[in-house]
């Protein structure tokens, strides 16, 4: 059996179980791509597809959470160059809006935060996220994102000191 083979150490159920435990993150990764919380469910239920499908290629002994976010961001490449081309529809549609805005001090801070991040470029949403969100390392954030350590470094610089900017502060330096 190729899954026996690949993983001599873990059992299969193991390994299952683990990716099951990283559902929330993965859930959390996912809002970083998309507006509407359901696109973001689906989003983690393909990769949960993808990943079980060829759990006999994970190898052992290196980050199953990393390998997961690498096939969620080729997961949602993929989605999103078939979504540009076949375009169905208006992204903001009346439906999506919210009927009535909450009234928590957390929840405008939280809408802040979101507006700030999403003018952000995808890159940086996605290192700051994965660096400062998920608490990566960098050489876990260099190998999902597939560019060098100081690459990351640099991404997450210009990301925070970016971030910093649209939320009104001046950057850190």
């Amino acid at each position: 059996m190729a899954l026996s083979r690949r993983l001599p150490d873990a059992n299969p159920d193991t390994i299952k179980e683990q990716v099951a435990s990283l559902i929330p993150a993965l859930r959390a990764f996912a809002r970083t791509f998309t507006v509407n919380p359901t696109d973001g469910d689906d989003l983690v239920q393909e990769t949960l597809v993808r990943a079980l499908r060829s759990l006999n290629s994970f190898q052992t002994g290196t980050s199953l959470k990393s390998w997961l976010f690498t096939i969620m961001r080729n997961t949602y490449c993929t989605q999103y160059r078939k979504r540009v081309r076949e375009s169905p529809g208006a992204t903001d549609c009346v439906s999506l809006q919210l009927v009535a805005a909450a009234g928590q001090e957390w929840s405008v801070a939280e809408s802040e935060v979101k507006a700030a991040l999403s003018r952000l470029s995808e890159d940086q949403q996605q290192i700051l996220i994965m660096v400062a969100g998920f608490g990566f390392s960098y050489e876990e954030a260099a190998s999902v994102m597939d560019c060098a350590i100081g690459t990351v470094k640099s991404r997450l610089n210009r990301a925070r000191e970016a971030l910093a900017q649209e939320m009104g502060g001046n950057p850190l330096r």
